[in-house]
């Protein structure tokens, strides 16, 4: 395994990152993975992460979209739109 995977991998790193921060690596990982040329367990590693990464985008997504939905509930319960 490269030094990039198995130090980046922990999910104290992975809960820590924006979402901005884990699309970018993500991108990183789906690009390397394209580009061929890795062994097995370096390819596999990659993939590890990326799904890893993928989740935590998810997670923001997801995140984001219930704090819109509490934001348009609470401004149709009071009739004024959200700032």
């Amino acid at each position: 395994m490269t030094e990039n995977n198995s130090s980046a991998s922990s999910p104290e790193s992975l809960d820590s990152l924006s979402y901005e921060e884990a699309r970018e690596q993500l991108m990183g990982v789906v690009s390397r993975l394209e580009a061929g040329g890795a062994s097995l367990e370096e390819s596999l590693a990659l993939w590890e992460r990326g799904e890893a990464l993928a989740k935590r985008c998810e997670d923001w997504l997801e995140g984001a979209r219930k704090r819109l939905a509490t934001a348009r509930d609470a401004s149709n319960d009071t009739g004024t739109a959200p700032q």
